[in-house]
């Protein structure tokens, strides 16, 4: 069994470089990325061969269009130890100030860290003949990841690997719906489950509930709303899909993220009609609509 220690224990450099060591046995050295024994060994699974549990940080929540600025690695192998890797990388693009706010990653950060082109094969060879497991790695961490090996021209497959996401089996496990509510805040079953009447009364009962049991939630509708519903300052819709800099507004998602919608009405109205045909929120159509029409909204 390995000595259990904390991560800061781990050296974080050596003149800038910090060795790893792949499951073959050959040292490699890359710059801002360190890799250690973590103990103590994995028990509770029956392995048949490596499991890597990993995680990534990104620059926002687009699988196609943003891009990696952490990303780690656990692996356990068969007889249950475990090993960790971990890498800073340089996106190469811009980190938005709301996503340094979710993972304090910044700009001056990732600097200096190589990007994720010059780290691909390394991530590869470690990531070669591995299961996979994470937290919601199935809907956004192998989507991004799988972008990222191919723009680094590397195709990474998933068809001859099994995924544990541990997201899925808390949500299977745990029911995060109206009748699980109900039960948990006001130790009622729901009768007549997904009947609307039945439905819109257990809701109204959940908030009471929730009101009781939180004292920090706040009591007024305006509150709540902002509650579920945060906005940052500089978003032009609800949803946050168009955003705000200084008295332009900029596409805020997609492959045209941090385009100007003054320009792209005059280059790419294709684009801005595509958006209106498709499945958007109405509050935000209405102001690429406007835009189209040579209508744009001043600041508030």
């Amino acid at each position: 069994m390995h000595e259990s220690r904390n991560l800061t224990d781990y050296p974080q450099e050596v003149n800038g470089y910090v060795p790893g060591v792949h499951p073959s046995g050959n040292r490699y050295w890359v710059a801002q990325h360190w890799s250690a024994v973590y103990g103590p060994v994995m028990t509770g699974i029956d392995l048949d061969r490596r499991l890597v549990f990993f995680d990534i940080e990104a620059t926002g929540l687009s699988s196609r269009s943003d891009r990696i600025v952490e990303i780690c690695l656990l692996e356990a192998q068969v007889d249950g130890s475990r090993k960790i890797h971990n890498f800073r990388v340089n996106p190469e693009m811009p980190i938005p100030a709301e996503a340094t706010k979710i993972h304090g990653i910044s700009d001056a950060d990732v600097a200096a860290c190589p990007s994720f082109e010059d780290i691909a094969q390394t991530l590869f060879d470690l990531l070669h003949d591995c299961d996979l497991a994470g937290y919601g790695i199935l809907n956004f961490d192998i989507p991004l990841l799988v972008e990222e090996f191919l723009r680094a021209r590397l195709r990474f497959s998933i068809d001859d690997r099994r995924i544990i996401d541990v997201q899925r089996i808390f949500h299977k496990k745990e029911p995060r719906d109206l009748t699980a509510a109900l039960k948990f805040y006001c130790n009622e079953a729901l009768e007549g489950a997904h009947g609307a009447e039945a439905d819109a009364v257990a809701t109204e009962q959940v908030l009471e509930g929730q009101l009781k049991m939180y004292n920090d939630l706040p009591h007024t509708v305006a509150e709540l709303d902002q509650f579920c519903n945060p906005r940052e300052p500089d978003w032009v819709d609800r949803m946050g899909r168009l955003k705000w800099d200084e008295d332009e507004i900029r596409i805020n998602f997609g492959k045209k993220k941090g385009e100007s919608l003054r320009e792209l009405v005059k280059k790419d109205p294709s684009y801005l009609k595509w958006i209106i045909r498709s499945d958007f929120p109405r509050d935000m159509q209405d102001v690429v609509r406007d835009a189209i029409d040579g209508i744009m909204p001043a600041r508030p």
